[in-house]
């Protein structure tokens, strides 16, 4: 997917959020993040859409902490939220493709990164706001589009477990494969052992585990959002998975 895509996405989830969010409420549990309420998911993603714009915005080359979220609730912790969405997406949308500042990942770019990036935020906390609201995320996971959820499966693994701060480990050496079901050449190797996990497109050789299904239910499972769909092999690497993988 190009910047440009990744950017559309970003804006029509940003968008379903905060509607998700209205009718639910403030007060409303959000069940795929337990600890949470409608105002902590709004008062998160916010500050991650405002973070994430001061790096394009300004330029920064270096890490930047987090800001504090605002002492906001209700109605005005909406607008708060839908502003900094909007200001997220015209940075986005207006910055140069050769901008330079600090990025996390991997990429093409900094513009890249941080397109593709906020759009699986974005998308992954939409879901946990229609949660809250009481859809059942099965259904949502059918609303995506099977590309840009094999995109999102990419990142975590090729991105977020490629980094040394991955806790995904075992004493012995495992193959974990992931196989998306419905898009083209996603499939992924990825190879366990006492260092951070290493991961490879594709699905030659032999695995001892492997987790296959529709691309999105895939990547909102790999996300910890519902149950792993398949699981063929050592159910105990799968088991592995959901308890150390969390990305804080």
């Amino acid at each position: 997917m190009e910047t440009a895509g990744f950017i559309r996405v970003l804006e029509r989830e940003g968008w379903a959020l905060a509607a998700a969010a209205a009718e639910a409420g403030p007060d409303a549990k959000v069940p795929t993040c337990p600890d949470w309420q409608v105002r902590d998911l709004l008062r998160h993603t916010g500050t991650v859409h405002r973070w994430a714009t001061s790096f394009v915005a300004a330029g920064h080359t270096e890490f930047i902490p987090f800001g504090e979220p605002p002492d906001l609730d209700g109605e005005p912790l909406l607008d708060w939220f839908r502003e900094g969405h909007l200001r997220l997406v015209a940075t986005l949308s207006d910055a140069s493709p050769d901008v330079a500042c600090w990025h996390f990942l991997p990429a093409p770019s900094p513009l890249a990164f941080w397109a593709r990036r906020q759009a699986h935020e974005t998308a992954v906390h939409r879901v946990d706001a229609d949660a809250a609201r009481g859809r059942d995320i099965a259904g949502a996971a059918r609303d995506m589009d099977a590309g840009f959820a094999a995109d999102g499966v990419d990142e975590l693994l090729r991105g977020f477990h490629a980094r040394p701060r991955s806790r995904v480990r075992t004493r012995e050496p495992a193959v974990l494969r992931v196989r998306a079901t419905d898009a083209a050449d996603a499939v992924w190797t990825v190879r366990l052992s006492a260092e951070p996990p290493v991961t490879e497109r594709g699905g030659a050789g032999a695995a001892d585990c492997e987790i296959s299904g529709p691309a999105a239910a895939l990547y909102l499972s790999l996300w910890n959002r519902l149950p792993l769909p398949t699981v063929s092999g050592d159910a105990s690497l799968a088991a592995l998975w959901r308890e150390t993988s969390g990305v804080g």
